[in-house]
Formats: structure tokens, sequence, C-alpha cells
């Protein structure tokens, strides 16, 4: 789809939104996942009987996040997750906006674990299936880029694992459209410690800065830990941009050659130095499957999906995300959206106490 055509589609008048009364929709069993904007229930929806995740989006806080995009007509994370279909990015059913003014999204609820978790626990199941793992984030991100939107938040966080093992990407709260408007430089959102340079610097952005989220994660699965130090004050977050990142082999000696260059390549600070698009580094970790694999064919496991509509309306079943004791939200609102569910926070609001710091590190980042 060219821009112009995207476009029109994207700014077409809406209709008339009915607002819907979210206690009589649904039946809220628990509360499953909470981040800085949103609540997440486990819900049974009294239209379908079906159990389903109910997301719910704090008004004001949506309303100041969107405040960033006056006059770009940003679409909403349900208009952008609803028309998605690929076996690994979480369906939406349906948005809509409640009695209370607060956006939500209705979606599979799926039984399974975050991919932060099998990080941490480097287990079995990690270890036996963590290229086949790389390569269908790298599916869902590619699919996603070709229907012309950056994501800006790609972490593990972001990504849920099936009972069938299966990869499922999550949470498009802050994704826009890949146009010169909205590659513009000025906004900087996200997650600090899987940010792009250029993104960090207020740069013009396109769909390489997803490319680096993308090769950080990737970079995490095989070590468990971050390419740079993660990014809990605004000094390591100047790592991003001032220091190359630290060699995968020195923490993954038993990696393979290629997919460790492959990796690499993917975390270059200069965009013009990454890989162009996820396609071309999707393409040559596909190439490193066969052969670490043995076959003399391309594995249909890996080929684009295409998803059944029946299949997806029976899904029934999810775990959104691991719920939180109260311990653990404490200390997520401590660091802000390093660890926080959304990552909607600017970096500046996170990482500056005050406003003559936040001028200090503007004109550092700017040169």
């Amino acid at each position: 789809m060219n821009d112009m055509k995207f476009l029109t589609v994207l700014f077409r008048k809406k209709p008339k939104v009915q607002k819907i009364d979210l206690t009589r929709r649904f039946d809220l069993i628990a509360r499953v996942g909470q981040g800085s904007m949103s609540k997440v229930w486990r819900a049974r929806d009294t239209m379908t009987g079906k159990i389903v995740a109910l997301k719910v989006l704090d008004p004001e806080k949506t309303q100041r996040f969107e405040s960033r995009f006056i006059g770009l007509n940003k679409p909403t994370e349900g208009e952008v997750s609803v028309p998605l279909r690929h076996q690994h990015i979480v369906h939406s059913f349906e948005h809509g906006i409640s009695r209370d003014n607060e956006q939500y999204l209705v979606m599979e609820f799926i039984e399974g674990v975050g991919l932060s978790y099998l990080i941490d626990m480097q287990n079995q199941l990690m270890q036996d299936n963590r290229l086949r793992f790389v390569i269908q984030v790298g599916q869902a991100l590619d699919y996603f880029h070709k229907k012309n939107w950056i994501h800006r938040d790609l972490c593990p966080r972001n990504v849920l694992v099936d009972q069938q093992h299966q990869i499922k990407l999550i949470d498009f709260g802050l994704a826009v459209p890949n146009t010169p408007d909205f590659q513009k430089p000025g906004n900087r959102t996200g997650t600090p410690s899987y940010m792009a340079p250029e993104l960090i610097k207020r740069q013009k952005t396109d769909q390489r800065i997803d490319v680096f989220s993308y090769a950080s994660t990737c970079f995490e699965m095989y070590t468990s830990r971050l390419p740079w130090e993660a990014a809990e004050s605004i000094e390591l977050v100047m790592q991003h941009i001032n220091t190359p990142p630290g060699d995968i082999r020195e923490h993954a000696p038993d990696i393979d050659e290629q997919i460790a260059e492959i990796i690499m390549q993917g975390l270059e600070l200069r965009p013009q130095d990454r890989w162009p698009s996820v396609s071309h580094m999707l393409s040559q970790l596909r190439k490193a499957h066969l052969r670490l694999s043995g076959d003399d064919e391309f594995d249909p496991e890996f080929a684009e999906p295409v998803v059944d509509e029946a299949v997806l309306q029976r899904r029934s079943r999810v775990v959104y995300w691991q719920p939180e004791d109260d311990d653990d939200v404490d200390e997520y609102e401590d660091v802000g959206p390093v660890t926080d569910q959304d990552g909607y926070e600017d970096v500046d609001t996170v990482l500056a106490n005050d406003d003559d710091e936040y001028e200090e590190v503007d004109t550092v980042l700017d040169e």
C-alpha cells in the first residue's frame, strides 16, 4: 500500500462510536496485567460466552500521550490492532469507548508465559526453541511493517509464548504509521533500554528503530542480558549513542557465528549500517536455521502464515501476561518505563527530575 492510499484509509472520517457499559457487557473475572496506562482483565464476554482479555486504557494518561500527536490524527491502539491477522500476533476482536470514556480492546486470551520470563529462566524450553522464537518474533514484526506501521516498543515484555510454544506479539499502543509526518524528529516514547540511538537523540525515525529493538531482544534471548546496561539513568541511556554494544559472543560463547553477526548488525548505532529492514534480517536468520537444522529445503513452519479466521474465532483461552504481586508493581513504578507494562512515559519524564536537567539532557542528546 503506497503512502497516499494508506493515509486516505487512515484519515477517512470515522463513524460515531456507541459507548459501551463494560460492567454489563463483560464479567470481570480477574485482573491479569497492569501497565502505566492500562489494566487488563480476564473476562467473559456476555454476548458470546467466550473468555477474553479485556484491556482498558486510563483516559487521562491516554489523552496526555495522544496530545503529542495533535494535528496528525494518530490512530488508536484498537484501530491499529483489530485489522491485524497473523498467527504470531495476538488477535484483537474489537475496540471501542466505554461510558466512562475509556478506550478498550477485546482480545484473545492466551494461556502461556511472557518471553521475559523465559529469558530469565533460560530453561529447556528456551534453549530448545530459542532460534525458532527469534524467527517467529521476526515474522510478526515483518508482517506488521508490511502493513506500514512502526511498532516503537518491541521488547520481551510485549511478547508471549503460548502453550503450543508459539510466539504472540502484543501491545500496539505506541505504534504509528510509517509515513513522513510520524517519522519527524521530536517524539521520544518507548522503553529506554531498547530504544535506537536516533530515537533517543530525537532524530528522524523509520522502521529501522524496530530493527534495533528486535536485535536487542534477540541479544537478550541468547545472553539473558542487554547489549548495554539497563537504562535506569540518563548516563546509561547515553551509552546507546556513545559506545558500541557488548559483543554477543562474549556473553554467549556457544552462539553460532552467523547468528551472532546477524544480531550484531541489527545493533549498529547508525541506522544506515543496520539491516535495511526486518525482512533482510529475518531472511538471514532463516538461512542460519536451515543450515543448523541440516534441512535441504525451506522449513514450512517459518513460511508466512495464512491465518484461518475460523481458527482465530475458536481461540478463547489466554494468560495475557504474568500477574504481578504488590512488591513487583512498586518496583516497576520506581524505575519507570524500563519495566512498566506499557512504556508510554517519555524518557525525559522518567530520567530527569527537574526542568534544568531536561534542558541539559536535550542539549547533549541533540548534538
